[in-house]
């Protein structure tokens, strides 16, 4: 018996890795891309600021081909939402069903999804929904995925916080008050390594940019996996 085709929403972050790992184990879903905005500004993943090769390094890693819905920089919020329904419309006639979502207990966020997918023909699916964060912090770590923080907004964590690892040293070190997932926009991170991906990523730190109250870190792949990735295409 076929299973419904989906996609996943994905960040380039440990929320939507992770909910692709689920979702991979319960074998309910048969996921076949992965949707995620891309500034074209920046040719960068919207909000976390990850670079395109990075992000098309990840989904070669995870066996997912790529669904990029571009917008500018800023995106006023009717471009995105005609943008982003005409990617949805594209992948109904694909015979797409469902959409799967990262999200941990925003329910504004939760609310908008399932608004504006309702009546397309795609149906969210949220499979990280109300689980304590403290324990699935522990829980993504524990299980081998392995990331960066990218984004840190300058209000809730120091600008020092952008290229640290998500890590146990970070969950200890982070303040309180702040969730150990970055639920609340606390920070966005870029996964490297974790069961969804074939091989790990060779991502090292850059530069940190701080720019309309965030600190970006930018992440680079190493320049001889650049390489090595270029010789594979010819």
């Amino acid at each position: 018996m076929s299973r419904p085709r989906a996609l996943i929403s994905w960040s380039s972050g440990k929320d939507s890795a992770f909910a692709l790992h689920e979702v991979r184990r319960a074998e309910e879903y048969d996921v076949v891309g992965a949707l995620t905005t891309v500034t074209e500004t920046f040719d960068r993943v919207s909000i976390h600021g990850v670079r395109h090769e990075i992000l098309r390094a990840q989904c070669e890693a995870a066996g997912l081909p790529q669904r990029i819905v571009p917008i500018p920089y800023p995106c006023p919020n009717d471009v995105y939402e005609t943008r982003m329904g005409e990617t949805v419309a594209a992948a109904v006639r694909d015979g797409i069903t469902h959409m799967i979502f990262g999200d941990l207990f925003l329910a504004d966020i939760r609310a908008y999804r399932e608004n504006r997918l309702a009546g397309t023909g795609i149906t969210p699916v949220f499979p990280l929904w109300d689980r304590p964060t403290p324990a699935l912090a522990r829980e993504m770590i524990a299980c081998g995925l392995q990331a960066f923080l990218a984004t840190v907004d300058l209000k809730k964590l120091p600008a020092e916080f952008a290229g640290r690892r998500f890590d146990a040293q970070l969950l200890a070190d982070l303040p309180q008050g702040i969730d150990p997932c970055g639920e609340n926009g606390e920070f966005h991170t870029c996964v490297v390594a974790g069961p969804v991906f074939s091989h790990a990523l060779p991502v090292e730190t850059g530069e940190r940019v701080i720019r309309d109250g965030y600190a970006y870190c930018d992440l680079v792949l190493t320049p001889s996996a650049t390489r090595h990735r270029a010789q594979a295409v010819r």
